[in-house]
């Protein structure tokens, strides 16, 4: 196992660090300390390098990214409606956006920071812990919040993703990474990529793409994936509804041994099982590479981010994102790569 550091150059006046982090079979993770940002998850095949997440080469790309490309989101991922919540007995206003909601953290969440980071090797494992610390005067959240997230690559292809958070006050914690997926061979589009999940509800979302409250079946709808089905297919019936894009949280069951969802190319070259200890998943398609194409919805990426369902601290039985002041607390999240039989 090997980890090798360079600096990229800098974003606001900081100088940016990849980390690359390589096992035995020449599986490859980099990450940027900017945005604690998943520059790369690539593995080998026969002679060729196969590229499993979506990434761009250039640090300048990942300066205050529109699409939040594969970086971390927090104190809370995805929107919190009208930008506020209740808190012991106070109410807290955070900076809005996003047609009045506040989104991933807001703009100086963690996307937005530079990560100090650390690593370290065993025999099977190679790991970086990338640490920040959030005041209320930096995002508005209560608590003075360090967060550490560490990236895991194992001699087994795994790459497994934890955030630890502890507070000096009750706070609201639900990071995760908005990783965006393409498994295909020349990632180009998701015309033959599969798609899997292990629950049957997706959340229902208002105007603005705040959850109601109510769990809807999505069995025989544009949004059952309780089988492998390509996700060009999905959006053909969501079209027929009206429907332009996925940008829908569902509902699946936490697991550390059974996948949360699957994905795949059709040709049956590789596969990649995701799991999570919370009980979300945002599931959203995209090009963040190609501005002409996204303007379009010509999609070549699908972004899967592992989080608590969306807006829970207004939904008493979406979970619990609470933290409590003075305690730690851990969510994990990882992907295993699977090679295909073809």
């Amino acid at each position: 196992m090997k980890i090798t550091k360079t600096v990229m150059g800098t974003i606001d006046n900081q100088s940016i660090t990849q980390y690359l982090l390589t096992n035995q079979q020449g599986t490859r993770v980099s990450v940027l300390s900017w945005g604690a940002t998943l520059q790369e998850f690539s593995v080998i095949e026969g002679t060729r390098r196969q590229q499993l997440v979506v990434g761009e080469p250039d640090l300048a790309a990942y300066d205050h990214n529109g699409w939040a490309l594969c970086q971390a989101l927090g104190r809370v991922a995805g929107r919190i409606g009208g930008a506020q919540f209740d808190l012991d007995g106070q109410t807290v206003h955070l900076e809005a956006g996003d047609d009045g909601n506040a989104i991933h953290g807001g703009p100086h969440g963690f996307r937005n920071v530079n990560w100090t980071g650390t690593t370290h090797t065993t025999d099977d494992t190679a790991s970086l812990d990338l640490t920040y610390t959030a005041t209320p005067a930096d995002d508005r959240y209560p608590g003075t919040l360090t967060t550490t997230i560490t990236y895991t690559l194992t001699a087994a292809d795994r790459l497994e993703i934890s955030f630890t958070g502890k507070s000096d006050a009750d706070t609201l914690f639900n990071p995760t990474i908005h990783t965006y997926f393409n498994v295909t061979d020349d990632q180009q589009s998701l015309d033959q990529q599969w798609l899997l999940l292990s629950g049957d509800h997706r959340l229902e979302l208002d105007a603005t793409k705040v959850p109601t409250g109510k769990k809807l079946p999505t069995v025989g709808t544009g949004y059952d994936f309780s089988q492998p089905r390509k996700i060009t297919d999905g959006l053909k019936q969501l079209k027929e509804a009206g429907k332009v894009e996925y940008d829908d949280a569902f509902e699946v069951v936490p697991s550390a041994t059974t996948p949360i969802a699957a994905i795949g190319d059709v040709a049956g070259h590789r596969r990649l099982a995701i799991y999570s200890d919370r009980n979300g998943l945002v599931v959203f398609t995209a090009n963040p590479t190609d501005p002409k194409r996204a303007a379009v919805r010509d999609y070549n990426a699908l972004a899967l981010e592992a989080q608590a369902l969306p807006d829970a601290i207004h939904h008493q039985d979406f979970g619990d994102i609470v933290l409590p002041a003075n305690q730690s607390v851990t969510h994990k999240i990882a992907y295993q790569y699977l090679a295909g039989t073809k």
